[in-house]
């Protein structure tokens, strides 16, 4: 389902228990400097995720200060983050002229610590090739490295590298829980481009095999998917980035099946065993 770009108001774009993706959660909050932003989602563990500027948070009676270190855009820096509680409060505060925040979550019941991932905590990898029009960097903030200190959600942003290709791809999808071929993960897509009038297509087929369809996305996008293979691509000429949010349903390490048509490109494209490997 395609979410065109709208002023959301600091509410929750997609909520606890949507009827479409229900182990996922999403919202994009704005803040200008010194103003304040409270939360708490019941049953749901998040992770804040400035795309731009900085917030100090308070979470659990732990003190976060100046998450976040991006300027114009999410090109501009690398991505820092905070891990918070499933049910707790937290509140962030802008210590930048202004602030646009991420706030990814995932349904889970227990309660972990909160902790801070800082730039140099991100696990970055970088796959494809130019010639398979795969290029592609991906910068986990909740990846491999937390594991154990994190229930179901893993936060990834994508990068293509490069003016125009593909993501995604081979397709693959992440909808049916039969280990060990595949996990049932919920997803929530937020796209930006660059430059910011840019666009892509992102591509929707069922999993019995059928006909898909495509989805015009622009910059500010919201995507959601909770069932069959689902590559994109950006056009020629712009970058295009997207804020992953995975949850899931019984395990947080991610298994895709790949589409049986174009599985024999793992082969093909380089680094891809390496990126699979990651989300975990």
């Amino acid at each position: 389902m395609h979410i065109t770009p709208f002023d959301n108001d600091n509410k929750a774009i997609i909520d606890a228990d949507n009827t479409h993706v229900p182990l996922t959660y999403f919202n994009i909050v704005k803040l200008s400097k010194g103003k304040r932003f409270s939360y708490r989602v019941s049953g749901y563990e998040t992770c804040i995720v400035p795309a731009t500027g900085s917030v100090s948070i308070v979470t659990d009676g732990e003190a976060f200060d100046s998450i976040g270190n991006r300027g114009s855009d999410v090109w501009d820096g690398e991505p820092e983050g905070c891990y918070i509680p499933s049910g707790a409060e937290a509140e962030m505060t802008c210590t930048s002229d202004t602030a646009e925040v991420f706030v990814a979550g995932a349904k889970f019941d227990e309660t972990l610590k909160p902790f801070a991932v800082r730039r140099d905590e991100i696990d970055l990898v970088q796959y494809g090739s130019d010639d398979t029009k795969t290029h592609r960097k991906i910068k986990h903030i909740l990846g491999q490295k937390q594991a154990g200190k994190v229930g179901r959600l893993l936060v990834s942003e994508l990068f293509t590298v490069g003016a125009g290709g593909w993501s995604g791809f081979p397709p693959h999808k992440h909808d049916s829980e039969r280990l060990p071929d595949e996990t049932r993960h919920d997803e929530v897509y937020n796209f930006r481009f660059k430059p910011d009038h840019g666009f892509g297509m992102q591509l929707l087929e069922p999993s019995d095999g059928g006909i898909g369809e495509a989805f015009h996305i622009v910059d500010g996008s919201t995507f959601v998917i909770n069932s069959g293979y689902h590559p994109c691509v950006a056009a020629p000429g712009y970058e295009m980035y997207y804020f992953t949010i995975l949850g899931g349903l019984a395990q947080r390490p991610l298994v895709q099946y790949f589409h049986p048509a174009y599985a024999w490109q793992v082969e093909t494209i380089p680094g891809i065993k390496d990126m699979i490997a990651k989300f975990k």
